[in-house]
């Protein structure tokens, strides 16, 4: 099993610090947003006269270069979620592109480039390989993908599935177009809870329910990733979350059954999970020690079971906006060591 830590590329900070943390946690495998769309996404200015080549000048990926290039050195492998879609190809950021051939060519170029042999010029040593891939991040979540529900006469259609198993089809064809051997690539990617109601100011799908339709639509995919967040500040990583919906590592074996039942004995990728400390956090956070105890639980639970194959940390360090962000991280803002960061360091690799 991979043990690794989710952190966003723009809040790594100092990669002169944060990678040497990472290599004396034993930090195996690094996951980032490898942003399509967005602020600070490769393709966010205008569409690529050649979207599949990764050279083509409407791309930058030089913050995604720099940091391959920081996981290789530190042997860590990288993860990447590829996520949001650019205002030239869809109406908006959390929503489906108009063409999902747009977004298998991103998958196609991003491949192409960490595949282990491009070279970002004639001169220069290949970049290093990626071999793990997700498609989105939560889109059972209105947060990430809309719309999740869609009105029909009088009824509401579930249709966040639906759209994400376009995507989802579009990444995993896109990232195996390039037929190197050992691409891995994970759908789902869900949230641990839904309400499933369409008439909710937000509207969300709980997580077997989300799978169902995933596989009423079609999607394929390698693995299939998932974030088990506890529901309130009381539960341990152990403990069965109430009401039917919600699936957090205290049910995590409900969820697998199902995922079984569609799809056969695919691997479950933990890609996001982690408990907020009080302080900072007083309404959602658990006493420094409670965290590294359930941290240590967590990656306990999740190595005895054989069907996981990741389990990864959110995050190294707290986010600053208090209330906003969130503040899993093993390290405070200031840069203090919380006890979850030996706990983390003690977890076996």
């Amino acid at each position: 099993m991979l043990v690794g830590i989710f952190d966003e590329p723009t809040t790594i900070g100092n990669p002169d610090w944060a990678f040497p943390q990472y290599k004396l946690l034993g930090v195996e495998a690094l996951r980032l947003n490898l942003y399509w769309g967005g602020p600070t996404g490769v393709a966010r200015t205008r569409r690529p006269a050649n979207a599949v080549n990764p050279a083509d000048p409407a791309y930058d990926w030089s913050v995604y270069d720099a940091a391959v290039k920081r996981a290789a050195d530190n042997r860590i492998k990288m993860v990447f979620s590829i996520l949001w879609t650019p205002r030239w190809a869809g109406p908006k950021k959390n929503g489906a592109p108009r063409r999902m051939v747009d977004l298998r060519n991103f998958a196609l170029a991003a491949a192409k480039r960490y595949s282990g042999s491009f070279r970002p010029a004639p001169d220069a040593t290949p970049l290093p390989a990626v071999r793990h891939w997700l498609a989105w991040n939560e889109p059972n979540n209105p947060i990430f993908l809309q719309p999740q529900f869609k009105r029909s006469g009088r009824k509401f259609l579930l249709w966040s599935p639906r759209i994400y198993a376009q995507l989802c089809n579009s990444v995993w064809s896109g990232v195996h177009l390039t037929g190197f051997a050992g691409e891995k690539v994970a759908c789902g990617v869900t949230g641990p809870r839904g309400n499933n109601t369409a008439w909710q100011p937000r509207s969300s799908v709980s997580p077997i329910y989300f799978l169902q339709g995933m596989k009423r639509a079609g999607a394929k995919f390698d693995a299939y990733a998932h974030h088990p967040y506890y529901g309130h500040p009381r539960e341990t990583p152990r403990t069965p979350p109430p009401g039917p919906r919600a699936i957090t590592l205290g049910n995590i074996k409900k969820f697998i059954k199902e995922l079984t039942r569609l799809y056969g004995r695919k691997p479950l990728w933990i890609t996001e999970y982690g408990y907020q400390t009080k302080p900072p956090d007083r309404l959602f956070g658990v006493s420094w020690a409670k965290q590294a105890r359930y941290l240590s639980q967590s990656f306990a639970i999740a190595r005895a079971n054989p069907r996981i194959d990741m389990m990864m940390w959110f995050l190294l360090k707290d986010d600053a906006r208090i209330g906003a962000g969130w503040q899993s991280g093993l390290y405070t803002v200031s840069g203090r060591r919380k006890p979850s960061w030996a706990a983390f360091r003690r977890a076996p690799k």
